[in-house]
C-alpha cells in the first residue's frame, strides 16, 4: 500500500464527519465512514482493496485502539455505576435469553445451524459505537447508566462466548484463550496499580509533559498492541484485548492529557482506516446473488433491535434500549473467524455485516430521542437509585 493509498482512505474517511454534522440527522461518525467505504471498496468502486497486508494491520490496530477507547469510557470509577449495577446486569440477562430463542429460531427459519452464533450476534452490543454517542448527547441519568453496565456486560460475555458458539469442537482451547488475554489484562492492572502507588506514574507524567515525551501514550499503545499481540497469537479477536486494556485504563483512571492523545491517534488516524476497510470489505453484491441472505440480514437486524427493544417490559426508556442494540465489533470478529475456517455459508459473512451495519443505522435514531429526552440529560437526578424510573 502505498502513502497516496493512505491519503484516499483517510480522504474518504472525512465522509464521517461531514454527515455528523447535520444535528438532526444524528448520524454517528462511524456510520458515514463505513458508507464510504462500501462505495470505494469490494461493493462499488474498488479503488480500495481490503485484503492488502498493509491496508489490513492497520485497519487492526485500529479496531484495538477503538475497543480501547470504548473499554476506558466505561466509568469504572464513578459510585453511581454501582447503584447501576444490579439494573444493568438484569437488562443484560433479559436481553441474552431473548436472544438464545430468538438465534435458535433464525437458525431454523433459514436452516443454517448457527443458532448459537445468531443468539450471540442477538446479545452483542457495541461500546465503541454507543459511548461516544452517550457522551455527545451528555446523556446522565440512572438509565443511561444501567445502559453503560448492560452494555460493557454484553460487549464482555459475547467476545467471550464467540469463539465457542461459532467453533464449539475448539470450545476448550478457544476458552483457554480468552482467559489468557484477561488474566493478562487483570495483571496489568495490578502492575500499574503497584507502580502507581510508588509515585512512578506520577513523575513519569510530569517528566512527559516537561520534557514532551509523550511517555504516557508510549506505554498504553505499548500495552494495548502487546495484549493485541497476545489475542492473535491465541487465536481470539483483538477486540477483547483492546477492551480489557480499556477496562484497566477505566479502573485507574485516565489522565486528561493522555485521553486526548488517543482521541487524536484514534479518531483521528487509526479509527477512520478500520471503519473505511471495513465497509470496503462488505461485498453486497454477493447478497445480490443470494436473495436469501438478503432476507437473513434484514431477519438478523430486526431480531436485535427487537431483542433489546424488549427491554421497555423492563420500564427502560425505548430510546436507550434501542441504542444498546447498536452491534460492531463481534460481527466483525464473527465473520473473520467464520470465513477463516470455512464455517460460513456463501453470503452469509456479508448478511451478517450488513446487519451490523442496519443496527449501526439505528443509532442516529436513538441518539436523537435521548437527546430530547430531559430525563436523561445532565439535568437528571443522578443520586436516584437506579431502577430505571
Amino acid at each position: 500500500m502505498s502513502l497516496a493509498g493512505l491519503a484516499l482512505v483517510l480522504a474518504l474517511g472525512l465522509a464521517g464527519p461531514l454527515l455528523a454534522t447535520a444535528k438532526r440527522a444524528g448520524i454517528p461518525v462511524a456510520v458515514g465512514e463505513i458508507a464510504a467505504g462500501v462505495a470505494a471498496g469490494r461493493t462499488g468502486l474498488r479503488w480500495i482493496d481490503p485484503g492488502e497486508p498493509v491496508l489490513s494491520f492497520l485497519a487492526s490496530a485500529g479496531f484495538g485502539l477503538i475497543m480501547l477507547v470504548a473499554g476506558s469510557h466505561v466509568p469504572l470509577r464513578d459510585p453511581a455505576l454501582r447503584l447501576a449495577l444490579r439494573r444493568g446486569a438484569l437488562l443484560a440477562l433479559f436481553t441474552g435469553a431473548l436472544a438464545v430463542a430468538a438465534g435458535y429460531g433464525v437458525a431454523a427459519l433459514f436452516g443454517t445451524g448457527h443458532a448459537l452464533l445468531y443468539a450471540v450476534l442477538f446479545a452483542s452490543s457495541s461500546a465503541a459505537l454507543i459511548m461516544p454517542v452517550i457522551d455527545e448527547a451528555q446523556l446522565d441519568a440512572p438509565p443511561v447508566l444501567a445502559t453503560i453496565v448492560h452494555v460493557a456486560i454484553a460487549d464482555t460475555a459475547c467476545i467471550v462466548l464467540l469463539p465457542l458458539a461459532e467453533q464449539p469442537e475448539r470450545a476448550g482451547r478457544a476458552a483457554l484463550g480468552v482467559l489468557a488475554v484477561l488474566g493478562a489484562g487483570a495483571v496489568l492492572l495490578l502492575v500499574t496499580r503497584a507502580v502507581g502507588r510508588r509515585g512512578l506514574l506520577t513523575r513519569m507524567r510530569k517528566l512527559s509533559r516537561r520534557m514532551h515525551f509523550g511517555l504516557e501514550l508510549r506505554v498504553q499503545l505499548i500495552t494495548v498492541f502487546a495484549l493485541a499481540g497476545l489475542a492473535q497469537r491465541l487465536g481470539v479477536s483483538v477486540m477483547l484485548a483492546g477492551f480489557a486494556a480499556g477496562l484497566a485504563l477505566a479502573a485507574q483512571g485516565a489522565p486528561h492529557r493522555l485521553a486526548r492523545q488517543l482521541f487524536a491517534v484514534t479518531d483521528g488516524f487509526l479509527g477512520p482506516v478500520f471503519f473505511v476497510w471495513l465497509g470496503a470489505s462488505l461485498d453486497l453484491r454477493a447478497l445480490a446473488a443470494h436473495p436469501r441472505m438478503i432476507a437473513l440480514a434484514g431477519v438478523l437486524a430486526m431480531a436485535s433491535v427487537a431483542a433489546h427493544a424488549a427491554a421497555v417490559l423492563l420500564r427502560q426508556p425505548l430510546a436507550l434500549a434501542v441504542l444498546a442494540a447498536a452491534q460492531l465489533g463481534v460481527p466483525v470478529a464473527a465473520v473473520t473467524i467464520g470465513s477463516t475456517a470455512g464455517l460460513l455459508r456463501p453470503a452469509e459473512g456479508g448478511a451478517i455485516l450488513a446487519a451490523a451495519l442496519i443496527t449501526v443505522a439505528t443509532t442516529g435514531w436513538a441518539g436523537a430521542r435521548a437527546r430530547h429526552e430531559p430525563d436523561l440529560s445532565l439535568s437528571g437526578n443522578r443520586d436516584q437509585v437506579a431502577t430505571g424510573q
